[in-house]
């Protein structure tokens, strides 16, 4: 080869390799609800409930939504947790008529037209509803009105009890490697990057607040992707899954191995919180003897009990099963932010 063409045959072989490690960028993601550039849609997105019945509102872009009925209510307050209908809408006009979820449609697929919420489609005990969203309430076709809520985690802004080590409440992050404390809002933010403890942990109680970041254009592992990993080994996933089935890759599942109970995911944009109670594994002459065990409450609501973890996770550092470790919070470029951090070593 001619000497001289070999800075461009080495760029034109290393670029490809750049472009594919680049981080996804999706059009319109935001971190702060009051930021005045928000669309108009994330208003509409959210929960919804009336007499025996629950709503959860997804946003899809661009005015499109999809609406996840729930008989009985919301899940983890009266749903009966197995029937649902889906419907679909495009805000116009202040309002969004909607229409019964129909076609051939798949889970988390990225057009609005081919979204669906639920694995099966349509799911079972989907009834066909009409109706509108209109100043802050669904009206069904035939049914009680729904009203916007917003539920708030029972241990949302829990103080640290005695003996508790306090991770991060807003005054520094002397307790991390990594991550920036925002002088403005007080807040500890990923900026897409992995941050752990500078100390080790083996058994504890911990409790996690965090905000996910609204990207409705996103589908799937693109909305606020993170992992709340328990001594950097076992990860418990931080995901925008409102609405969703609450499978292994979605928010409160532990990654590639168990779904949650249930979905308790918040819409993007709200405070949510994680309670951990965790006991390591055991090991006995550089053999592990026992699996870890975890009990996870996702915004107050058991997801997971006392589940014996049987491996470690993807990503998670190298020393074997029953080692101490820190406790890791996953970037993932994406732009998490958390708040009120604490741990109480058992």
């Amino acid at each position: 080869m001619d000497m001289k063409l070999l800075p461009f045959f080495f760029v034109s072989i290393i670029t490809p390799f750049l472009c594919l490690s680049a981080k996804k960028d999706f059009a319109g993601t935001y971190v702060d609800p009051e930021d005045p550039k928000i669309p108009a849609d994330f208003a509409v997105q959210g929960e919804y409930l009336g007499k025996g019945i629950g709503a959860q509102v997804i946003a899809l872009d661009k005015g499109n939504f999809q609406v996840v009925l729930y008989p009985g209510g919301l899940p983890g307050v009266g749903w009966d947790g197995k029937n649902r209908s889906l419907l679909t809408g495009n805000l116009k006009g202040g309002k969004v008529n909607l229409n019964p979820a129909e076609g051939s449609r798949k889970y988390l697929a990225g057009a609005p037209s081919d979204f669906s919420a639920t694995r099966q489609f349509p799911p079972q005990g989907h009834k066909a509803h009409t109706g509108t969203i209109r100043d802050g309430k669904i009206y069904l076709d035939k049914g009680p009105v729904l009203k916007k809520t917003e539920r708030r985690s029972p241990t949302l802004g829990k103080s640290p009890p005695k003996g508790a080590i306090t991770l991060f409440d807003g005054s520094d992050k002397e307790e991390w490697l990594g991550g920036r404390l925002d002088a403005k809002t007080k807040l500890l933010n990923t900026d897409g990057s992995d941050i752990r403890t500078k100390r080790k942990f083996n058994d504890y109680h911990m409790h996690l607040e965090f905000l996910l970041p609204y990207r409705p254009a996103a589908r799937g592992q693109g909305r606020g992707n993170s992992g709340f990993y328990q001594i950097d080994h076992f990860e418990v996933q931080i995901l925008d899954s409102f609405g969703l089935e609450g499978m292994h890759n979605e928010c409160g599942g532990i990654y590639s191995i168990k779904d949650s109970d249930l979905n308790a995911c918040f819409p993007p944009l709200s405070w949510q919180t994680y309670d951990v109670d965790f006991t390591n594994a055991r090991a006995k002459d550089g053999k592990k003897v026992k699996n870890a065990k975890i009990t996870v409450r996702l915004n107050g609501i058991a997801i997971h009990k006392d589940f014996e973890i049987p491996r470690k996770t993807g990503g998670s550092r190298r020393d074997p099963e029953g080692t101490p470790g820190p406790i890791k919070l996953q970037g993932h470029g994406n732009p998490l932010q958390f708040r009120n951090v604490w741990i109480l070593e058992k």
